[in-house]
């Protein structure tokens, strides 16, 4: 079962909430009446007294913050979730765990963190360009609002890897004509360089191996 909490800095400790007030007025003109940010944890695996201890010591710090449990409070407001891409290391989620763990003596739990948005006084398309602002692509994407079922993570077996056949027969122009299509770093030379190696290894490469070497060229 998956337990949802929200963690947010008491009144005259949002000094994150400013901040991003701050820039989303100064960077992008866009005048919000008030910003707050939830932290959002989903925990599965964590059950009675020891989610209980762990949602007052690892969870958060009850001098300075407030929690809610499942739902966030009633608030006119845009909203913008955030987590981060599959594959993409979550410190935060990572240190809870362990520390939870380190609690209660036990096996670690599963914890997913996203950061929750609520901007007041915006419209739906402000809440859009906001978004794209505040969410890097590159490690980050929008989260959903919904809870799921489990957080454990099912991936499909991988496939073996695709030859690119006739590689080791490619004459010049058709070289070109494979590096324009695949974007690759390295330049077209290169590749005549690397084809020759693999012509000496009496086979072609997979595309793994060309992606693998155009990345550390």
């Amino acid at each position: 079962m998956i337990k949802r909490i929200f963690v947010e800095k008491k009144k005259g400790l949002r000094h994150s909430a400013d901040k991003i007030k701050s820039d989303v007025e100064g960077v992008l003109g866009i005048q919000a009446t008030f910003v707050r940010v939830f932290l959002r944890y989903d925990v599965e695996g964590l059950e009675g007294e020891d989610f209980d201890r762990a949602v007052t010591s690892v969870f958060s710090e009850p001098p300075v913050d407030n929690v809610y449990f499942e739902s966030l409070p009633l608030v006119d407001a845009e909203w913008i979730y955030s987590e981060y891409l599959p594959g993409q290391y979550d410190q935060r989620a990572d240190s809870a765990a362990q520390c939870v763990q380190m609690l209660t003596l036990g096996a670690r739990p599963l914890i997913r963190c996203a950061t929750v948005y609520a901007f007041g006084g915006i419209t739906a398309v402000q809440r859009e360009k906001i978004s794209s602002y505040l969410i890097n692509p590159v490690e980050a994407r929008p989260a959903s609002a919904e809870k799921p079922e489990t957080l454990r993570q099912v991936y499909d077996e991988p496939q073996p890897p695709r030859m690119v056949e006739g590689f080791v027969d490619f004459d010049e122009d058709r070289m070109k004509k494979f590096h324009a299509e695949n974007g690759f770093a390295m330049s077209v030379a290169d590749l005549l360089f690397v084809q020759a190696h693999f012509r000496s290894q009496l086979r072609n490469p997979t595309e793994t191996e060309l992606k693998v070497i155009d990345t550390y060229w």
